[in-house]
């Protein structure tokens, strides 16, 4: 990212970093802050920060047991293009688990947290907030889900766990958590 920010705005690798930064902060994603400040195409940026190499990622048949063991309609809604989160998902052995994947274009490239984006989701999904859990591993985004009446689950390391009280679930095993739901 900051190599494409770098580029697109002709200024050193230390402030393209620091704008990413930033717009990160300040806008949810870098692209949104691109976007919004310097009317940045957004296609092309996706194109560039995706274009990585999968192998890294290795399959992980216990989360595929415990995603594939729980009840109702499960959907993927990321910052990221769907075209990758599809990639993610096959490289880490979990495609096909899925009702549903969203990428940032299908919220009208609105990024979590934002509100707006959420009820695209929610709209194009036909889901009903409350019936729903969020699963994230950046707690800014389940400030609104937690609004919106769905559950919410942290997903990070414990020593990134966060206090907030709209987070209302804190795990760094998602599989032993998912396994636990599913009992």
């Amino acid at each position: 990212m900051t190599d494409w920010v770098a580029d697109e705005l002709g200024v050193s690798k230390d402030d393209a970093s620091a704008l990413r930064n930033k717009y990160w902060l300040e806008h949810g994603t870098t692209l949104s802050g691109m976007m919004r400040l310097h009317g940045t195409d957004p296609l092309p940026y996706l194109t560039y920060v995706h274009d990585i190499d999968f192998s890294v990622l290795a399959p992980d048949p216990a989360l595929r047991d415990a995603i594939g063991a729980l009840d109702g309609r499960k959907i993927v809604f990321t910052n990221g293009s769907a075209p990758y989160a599809q990639q993610v998902l096959i490289a880490r052995g979990l495609s096909g688990l899925f009702d549903a994947v969203y990428g940032i274009e299908h919220a009208g490239f609105h990024p979590k947290p934002s509100a707006q984006a959420y009820a695209e989701i929610l709209t194009q999904d036909n889901m009903h907030a409350r019936e729903a859990a969020m699963f994230e591993d950046d707690p800014r985004n389940l400030e609104v889900p937690h609004q919106l009446g769905m559950k919410t689950v942290h997903v990070a390391p414990q020593k990134d766990a966060h206090t907030a009280p709209y987070v209302q679930h804190h795990t760094d095993d998602l599989t032993g958590f998912l396994q636990k739901l599913s009992r």
